[in-house]
């Protein structure tokens, strides 16, 4: 075995998530930075959606044929990583649900799962990073989202990291680990109930004088920052991943991007 070989760190496919390549890739490269940082060799397989969506409204029929596309895409790699609680949720918790008892996805979708970690998670609790080289001036609050928090544990572990920034300080707001009222397609449906619980959830927000609200799921962080901007609260919204990776520079999820200057 040559020395670059005994220096190889594990090969990390990086699920990017749709959401995230759609609205926000920025995320997705400030992941890619992080995990580098770490000594992973990334690599982004072609993907489609995990079916997260389709196996949350009961329709388990496209659930499962995109959950087939994923498994077979990501299966060669040492560990699967999200930029995502949920939808690492979905592959770590309900895909070998999904292929129980099929005698050929089954054991795939379990070894799958087994090797899938949310972002933050993974860097600490697998890779064992214990701090960062980032900067961010502000006093910033974070928002627990319900699948990484009691799906995939994800807690302490970005606060852990964010202690590290310099600049930084974390002020808790109150019932942080509420539901925002996203919930995929739970917003769409129930949209009066959605809205009544966001309301509760940036009024925490804003009383925690935060002028910087992070979680680790976009679907979140757009929720909220909807809300937060039609009540015209002057709080920046961002991903976790941005301000760890330190590429938080540019506009905050919802805001609009700079014109570019006139000649």
């Amino acid at each position: 075995m040559t020395e670059n070989a005994q220096k190889a760190g594990p090969r990390v496919a990086l699920f990017v998530t749709c959401l995230v390549d759609a609205m926000r890739p920025n995320i997705g490269f400030a992941a890619v930075k992080l995990l580098e940082d770490a000594g992973c060799t990334v690599e982004v397989p072609v993907q489609t959606c995990c079916g997260q969506p389709a196996f949350n409204s009961g329709d388990r029929r496209d659930a499962t044929a995109l959950a087939a596309q994923m498994i077979e895409a990501f299966a060669p790699y040492d560990y699967v990583v999200a930029p995502s609680g949920s939808c690492a949720g979905m592959i770590a918790r309900h895909y070998p649900e999904l292929f129980a008892g099929d005698p050929n996805l089954g054991p795939k979708a379990s070894m799958v799962a087994a090797k899938t970690h949310e972002l933050v998670s993974f860097l600490t609790d697998i890779l064992g990073v214990t701090a960062v080289s980032a900067r961010y001036e502000g006093n910033v609050t974070y928002h627990d989202s319900c699948s990484g928090l009691r799906e995939m544990g994800v807690k302490r572990q970005p606060r852990a990291l964010l202690a590290t920034v310099d600049g930084l300080s974390l002020t808790e707001m109150n019932e942080n680990e509420t539901c925002c009222g996203f919930g995929g397609t739970f917003a769409v449906k129930y949209g009066e109930l959605s809205d009544s619980i966001v309301t509760k959830k940036v009024e925490n927000v804003e009383r925690s004088g935060a002028t910087t609200l992070l979680a680790g799921d976009l679907g979140c962080l757009m929720n909220m920052a909807g809300k937060l901007q039609r009540r015209g609260a002057n709080v920046h919204v961002r991903h976790v991943a941005e301000v760890l990776a330190g590429m938080a520079d540019g506009p905050a999820i919802g805001e609009p991007a700079s014109a570019p200057e006139k000649p």
